[in-house]
């Protein structure tokens, strides 16, 4: 007799995140109620969870934040080049925001403490990656730092705009962005 697989079992915290992206993905405005029904629980035990709105909303955007800094991991495991780490870093960023668009919305999710540091990190990485490129002569030196990386989000947020509307596959996104930060910020050297 062949031995069953037993499938390990999503937490109900884990299965009220999974169905909160999904909801709010839809609809930024739904209500706990509509996000405990698409978890198949009742709102009491959503409420067990997460107290408010806000503790989930800064859930989610912790959960963002993990999911784009294990996605780019691996671009920058190992040296390489600025510009093949560029073209994996925003094809790696782009893969994961279909999950976490919505949180652009959502303007309590900046407010928080933590959610504020984790950003923060995140951004002082970019620069440090920025400031890197600049060295190895892939961005225009005498564009600011500052500049070159919130070009980059800003283009990575337009990506997953356009992933989350059906305006583009995240290959046809990544592609895009890529070539977008290319031709606005490069060294014309």
């Amino acid at each position: 007799m062949k031995p069953t697989r037993v499938r390990p079992r999503r937490s109900t915290r884990q299965s009220v995140l999974d169905a909160a992206a999904v909801v709010l993905a839809e609809s930024p405005g739904a209500s706990m109620g509509a996000v405990a029904t698409a978890a198949g629980i009742g709102r009491a035990t959503l409420y067990r969870h997460f107290l408010s709105r806000e503790a989930l909303i800064k859930e989610l955007s912790l959960e963002a934040i993990r999911a784009c800094d294990a996605a780019c991991e691996p671009v920058f495991r190992k040296p390489k080049e600025a510009r093949r780490a560029l073209r994996e870093m925003l094809a790696a960023l782009v893969s994961v925001g279909d999950r976490f668009h919505f949180l652009t919305a959502e303007s309590g999710s900046t407010t928080d403490p933590e959610v504020v540091a984790e950003t923060d990190r995140q951004a002082a990485e970019m620069v440090a990656f920025v400031e890197h490129a600049k060295e190895e002569g892939l961005f225009d030196a005498g564009l600011p730092t500052r500049w070159i990386a919130d070009t980059i989000s800003s283009v990575v947020w337009t990506a997953w705009a356009a992933v989350a509307d059906g305006s583009l596959t995240p290959a046809a996104a990544a592609d895009l962005a890529f070539r977008t930060v290319i031709s606005g910020l490069a060294n014309d050297d």
